[in-house]
């Protein structure tokens, strides 16, 4: 993708599942998890780089002594931030030399981030305004430990206005109006609820309250509070909290649009949002490796038991289709092959598009992330070569050995044609400057192509806006004179706004949804508009539950090449002397590539949960309106 879109969050839970000593005999160190945990974080930088947060939650400590440690940063270079902090407050470990258990103990006791559970976050905003108070993990404390929560997750919910509401009735006042705020206070209200019910229970039984308490952290049902918190959820959502007392969960969305995979064994356990991070951190096989099941949530309870509960009804796994294309790290062995496909299922209508005139042809790639599906796209261009290379040899029957060796030695023409300038690209934060600076993001290669005779094809992740091909990549790659430039995208045309964790609220922001627009007003058929607008704002006080999709109107006069040439259109600029088109993938390669992940709103209008309607019609209404605002 080779514009800068803000997408799903990272997270991280461990829970060292034996004594502190423990690590300190086999692995040296008191600092085994917290080393684990900022590896952990590191290996999923990719997933947020608004913010980053990491927190210790110690067991079993005295009454006046901290047990919940924190460090959270909004910097540049987050990560790196919080554990500058966090290692310079365990120097004074390296002067202590450690005899027996007590020396442990007091460690813990007095030294931050030495403890046995940790948690990891890593934040891209997609909701709010980004303050340091909105970065996870987040906290709601109490002097009873069963009642302390803290919080962290990869989520968007489609209905907060309904579950702010909801607290509101309730006789809450919410401190702020935010998915994080709501979901932490939503779990916060049944958890209190659930230390209610138990303390009445034991206290009829004329226990004292000191025992109590320790009743109620070893009985507190973990599963029956987020069952009944999630109860009207809607939206997609990983999300992982600890209890004071040292109950842990992770809880995935019955759509399983966000991601969460899992490993323990008999010394720890882990959870994160990618897979490889884990098999790195961790130095264990994928096949050890399970995923957590939508609706499905995983408690690891204080004495380090174990448990996997289905809190709600599965529904028609959607996971986010994003996650395979661009946002996961391409080191996982499926999300590798996966890409490659995307790759090489795009190659009949690149060699139909050049008419198989690969003399005069260039492949390369644009940005780093698309290099995985150009190796899908030149395998299977050169397996289309060979099939040419076997007529050419069959038809010549006394085939010289020179010409032999010409026809077996050619291949694709493949160049690095751009080279992205990174520090230029983190100096251009602000929409202001980004479009004076965006066209200098990439250096070119000279040199590798035929003036006035090359065709240039480059495929990308996936193409939202446009702006950097306009501004940026079509101005430096029309430098090398190629006679066409043709754009390949891995992904389909996006056409609708994602309310699942993606930045991509405002549908008139979309290269794909302008075109269409364009269409209409050239086939004087700018009543269609109207028409959609008229039934969007019919339903705009509708439970989510009624509303239809009606922006799909939009779409549905054009074919999707119609579409794909006016998006040409739309990108490229007068001073480009170049030829230029753009091929998409098409929804069912899509699926074919991604068996597993086949949530395709953003391509389809297709959404999962009835708060995708809702936000759809939404950001209709604000289109035609004219005010730019996010949808949800």
């Amino acid at each position: 993708m080779s514009e800068q879109i803000k997408h799903e969050c990272g997270v991280v839970v461990m829970r060292l599942l034996k004594p502190l000593s423990y690590y300190q005999k086999k692995y040296g160190s008191l600092m085994y998890g917290l080393n684990k945990l900022y590896l952990l974080m590191e290996k999923q930088h990719n997933r947020g780089q608004d913010g980053a947060g990491a927190l210790c939650l110690k067991l079993d400590m005295a009454p006046g002594e901290k047990y919940i440690n924190r460090e959270r940063s909004v910097r540049m270079n987050p990560i790196i931030d919080i554990f500058d902090r966090i290692y310079e407050k365990t120097e004074e470990l390296k002067k202590i030399n450690l005899k027996d258990n007590n020396d442990i103990d007091r460690i813990k006791n007095n030294l931050p981030f030495i403890g046995e559970l940790y948690m990891g976050h890593l934040r891209y905003g997609t909701f709010g305004y980004n303050d340091i108070e909105v970065v996870h993990p987040v906290m709601r404390l109490n002097n009873w430990r069963s009642r302390t929560l803290v919080m962290g997750g990869n989520f968007n919910l489609t209905n907060v206005d309904e579950l702010f509401q909801y607290l509101i009735d309730f006789g809450q006042h919410p401190k702020d109006y935010t998915d994080t705020v709501t979901a932490l206070e939503e779990i916060g209200l049944y958890l209190d609820e659930e230390n209610q019910k138990l303390f009445r229970e034991n206290k009829n039984k004329n226990i004292s309250n000191a025992k109590i308490s320790k009743l109620i952290e070893d009985n507190i049902d973990l599963s029956k509070i987020l069952r009944s918190a999630t109860n009207n959820w809607d939206g997609g959502y990983v999300m992982a909290g600890f209890l004071g007392h040292g109950d842990a969960f992770v809880l995935r969305d019955p759509w399983g649009i966000r991601t969460a995979f899992y490993y323990h064994d008999n010394e720890i356990a882990v959870v994160a949002s990618e897979r490889p991070p884990i098999q790195t951190a961790l130095n264990v096989p994928a096949s050890k490796i399970k995923e957590l099941q939508p609706g499905s949530v995983l408690i690891i309870k204080k004495d380090g038991t174990i448990h996997n509960h289905m809190i709600r009804v599965p529904e028609k796994k959607t996971a986010c289709s994003f996650e395979r294309i661009y946002f996961s790290r391409g080191t996982d062995v499926d999300i590798y092959e996966e890409r490659k496909k995307l790759g090489e299922y795009l190659v009949p209508a690149i060699l139909e598009k050049i008419n198989y005139d690969y003399d005069n042809t260039v492949f390369s790639f644009i940005p780093n992330t698309a290099e995985i599906a150009f190796y899908g796209m030149l395998k299977a261009l050169e397996t289309e070569l060979n099939k040419s290379k076997l007529k050419q040899i069959s038809e010549q029957k006394n085939i010289e050995k020179p010409e032999l060796e010409k026809i077996l030695n050619f291949r694709p023409r493949v160049e690095k044609i751009a080279v992205k300038d990174l520090k230029l690209r983190t100096f251009i934060t602000q929409d202001e400057d980004r479009d004076n600076l965006v066209e200098h993001i990439y250096d070119i290669t000279y040199g590798t192509v035929k003036e006035k005779s090359d065709t240039l094809v480059i495929i990308d992740d996936s193409i939202v806006r446009g702006t950097t091909l306009r501004q940026s990549i079509l101005k430096i790659i029309d430098r090398l004179n190629p006679k066409k430039i043709i754009i390949v995208s891995s992904a389909p045309q996006i056409r609708y706004p994602d309310c699942y964790g993606i930045d991509m609220t405002k549908i008139g922001d979309f290269v794909a949804f302008n075109a269409a627009i364009e269409l209409l007003k050239e086939n004087n058929m700018e009543h269609v508009i109207k028409e959609v607008y008229d039934q969007c704002k019919a339903q705009e006080n509708l439970p989510k539950e009624d509303i239809i999709n009606y922006v799909k109107n939009i779409y549905n006069p054009f074919t999707v090449e119609q579409i794909s040439q006016k998006i040409s259109e739309i990108i490229k600029k007068d001073e480009i002397d170049a030829k230029f088109e753009i091929i998409f993938q098409s929804i069912s390669n899509l699926h074919k590539a991604c068996p597993d992940n086949n949530g395709d709103w953003y391509f389809t209008g297709n959404y999962p949960t009835p708060g995708g309607n809702k936000v759809v019609n939404k950001s209709f209404i604000n289109y035609y309106e004219k005010i730019n605002r996010r949808a949800y």
